[in-house]
């Protein structure tokens, strides 16, 4: 089923939960990934997917036309989640209403949408980014996949 496009304000994503579990390990990011994948099906989306431990590549999952240079752009959209410690969605709107918040950073940052962070008891520990569609879809599609993950977790 496609969907359309969503809008997000800056409240909205603020708002949104943060996913701080109580630990994440490589099995909870295949976990996440897979959740992500069904996902990205469901909604019949062109999306790569990749979760990341730190710097190192846990899962990744290249649908549809999607490739190399989907997981380059997410690698950037980690850049501005892990700099910024939320969404690089929400970097993204902060930054258009304040362009100087990437004063100083190079082009490797990528202030789209489609990363979030995940922390273990409030640390900064992995990120789930995705690319292929307009960068609110790349958000939609990461930000429900982690909601669904979070609800598994805690059942």
């Amino acid at each position: 089923m496609t969907r359309p496009e969503p809008l997000y304000t800056i409240e909205q994503l603020q708002s949104e939960p943060v996913a701080n579990v109580a630990s994440f390990l490589r099995d909870d990011a295949v976990r996440l990934g897979e959740i992500a994948v069904g996902v990205i099906r469901e909604w019949e989306r062109n999306l790569a997917v990749d979760v990341h431990i730190g710097d190192e590549l846990a899962y990744r999952a290249q649908l549809g036309s999607t490739g190399q240079r989907n997981a380059d752009v997410i690698q950037g959209k980690i850049l501005v989640a892990t700099k910024f410690g939320h969404s690089s969605l929400l970097a993204r709107l902060k930054k258009d209403a304040d362009p100087s918040l990437a004063d100083g950073l190079d082009d490797s940052y990528k202030f789209w949408g489609g990363c979030i962070p995940i922390f273990v008891n409030g640390e900064l520990v992995a990120t789930i980014g995705t690319s292929g569609e307009p960068d609110v879809v790349d958000h939609e599609a990461a930000a429900e996949a982690v909601k669904r993950y979070l609800a598994e977790v805690a059942a």
